[in-house]
């Protein structure tokens, strides 16, 4: 004859019976929120593994369009860096380095020409100066102080008598181009301003004259 049990032992048992049921839905739950855990670690590590590799890679890349040659530009050396009160005569038109005036030429745009021997001491302190023909059409001229405004050290105006439309020059580097849209305008400012080939680097370019 089975033995009967008695109230208290059967609250007892459902009370059992509930405890195992609670403690089973705390495993599943705890579970549930390390697997949540791990999968949101494993996708932060990848996201951030993903973000490291594609910031060396543009690293990379930029460095290596630093280094890359520009097709066209033409490099000079042996050029002299005495401060003078007067007018130079300069080889190149306009003048990539050379003697120059004491006080250097503010960067920024112009409408104007500016004075040659001031602009090469700005470039003795690394600007590039990007000169166009006066009759450029201004959405060109638009398009290059938008490239210039990029940089602190760089100096926009017209010159008269240039070979080319525009001229980028550098201290000892010049590109002639033809058009405001020359993909080869960005490298050169990329590698000429505060350049390798820059004299007095990190020089100022303000402060001057302009």
């Amino acid at each position: 004859m089975a033995q009967s049990t008695s109230p208290r032992e059967e609250r007892a048992a459902r009370a059992a019976a509930l405890r195992e049921q609670q403690r089973r839905k705390e495993r599943r739950q705890r579970g549930l929120i390390i697997g949540i855990t791990a999968a949101v670690i494993a996708a932060l590590v990848a996201a951030v593994a993903f973000v490291l590799v594609t910031t060396q890679s543009q690293r990379e890349e930029e460095q290596a369009a630093l280094e890359a040659p520009i097709d066209g530009v033409q490099t000079f050396e042996d050029l002299g860096r005495d401060h003078v009160t007067g007018a130079v005569d300069y080889a190149q038109t306009p003048p990539v380095g050379g003697d120059h005036q004491a006080v250097w030429w503010n960067c920024g745009v112009y409408p104007e020409p500016v004075v040659d021997e001031n602009a090469v001491h700005s470039m003795e302190h690394g600007a590039v100066w990007i000169t166009h023909d006066p009759a450029l059409p201004q959405e060109q001229v638009d398009q290059l102080v938008a490239a210039a405004e990029s940089y602190d050290y760089t100096l926009v105006s017209p010159y008269e008598g240039m070979e080319s439309p525009i001229t980028l020059s550098a201290w000892g580097a010049q590109l002639a181009v033809e058009d405001a849209s020359d993909e080869r305008i960005a490298p050169f400012l990329a590698q000429y301003v505060q350049g390798e080939q820059t004299p007095e680097p990190g020089a100022a370019c303000t402060g001057g004259v302009s």
